[in-house]
């Protein structure tokens, strides 16, 4: 396999990886949450969506996969370091991050399948 071969499959992952994004914030507002931010970079790493509801904060990891298991398997503790530390850094910024309460979540979004929210995740 060539390096244009690779680019055309890193170019494709990354578009999907995007959809399922989208698709997962659409599922969380339909569930009444409110979107704060999507693919938020940090130094110390990136949360793929910040949402709020009332005063519960959550930080979703999303996962792209053929099932809900491989979904779950996919977000490596290293991972979930990277994305508490990003999340700390975004709660410092945050006027009101006293009285926020936080959660980490994961969504799968599969293919022909609504997405799966696991709250509470990691």
């Amino acid at each position: 396999m060539g390096n244009k071969d690779l680019t055309v499959i890193k170019r494709k992952a990354l578009r999907r990886g995007r959809m399922s994004e989208y698709v997962a914030a659409a599922f969380l507002m339909l569930k009444g949450y409110r979107i704060l931010a999507l693919r938020h970079r940090t130094r110390l790493g990136e949360i793929d969506i910040v949402a709020r509801k009332g005063d519960l904060t959550i930080f979703v990891e999303v996962k792209a996969r053929h099932g809900e298991a491989a979904a779950i398997d996919a977000v490596s503790v290293a991972a979930q370091k990277r994305i508490r530390a990003a999340s700390d850094l975004w709660l410092a910024r945050q006027a009101d991050q006293a009285r926020l309460s936080q959660r980490y979540d994961i969504i799968a979004v599969m293919p022909g399948r609504l997405p799966r929210h696991f709250p509470d995740a990691f």
